[in-house]
């Protein structure tokens, strides 16, 4: 989280290999004064959550190196990760699907492609309840 004068801006790590969605998000939540860091696989994905910055992770589930499935398993097994809320992003809207990410812990389930609205008003529901 970075400070700026009285407020606190929250970061939140896109966990993306798609450059196009990873900075269609990130913009998104730039303009709604989040600090954004992005990962084009999971291995950095990771790497970046443990940083101890990330308020919020939004993670695609198909990334090179490390899926974001073993991102997702790897957290929620991490003391230092497992409270970090997840939102998983996905083009797929089998319901089968979101009862395995939500089983795995996931806080979250946006399919792709996503809106500007419901991506800006999940992610502030979210990091509201995580006060």
């Amino acid at each position: 989280m970075v400070e700026t004068g009285q407020i606190e801006t929250k970061t939140i790590l896109v966990a993306e290999d798609d450059a196009d969605v990873r900075n269609f998000v990130s913009r998104v939540l730039e303009l709604e004064h989040y600090q954004v860091v992005g990962a084009g696989d999971g291995e950095e994905a990771l790497e970046l959550a443990r940083t101890g910055e990330i308020a919020l992770v939004l993670l695609d589930l198909r990334m090179p190196v490390l899926d974001g499935w073993s991102v997702l398993r790897q957290m929620r097994n991490d003391p230092a990760l497992s409270s970090i809320p997840v939102i998983v992003l996905s083009a797929s809207v089998s319901a089968s699907l979101r009862n395995r990410v939500f089983a795995l812990g996931a806080t979250e389930y946006l399919s792709k492609p996503v809106g500007a609205s419901a991506l800006s008003k999940t992610v502030a529901q979210i990091l509201l309840q995580d006060r």
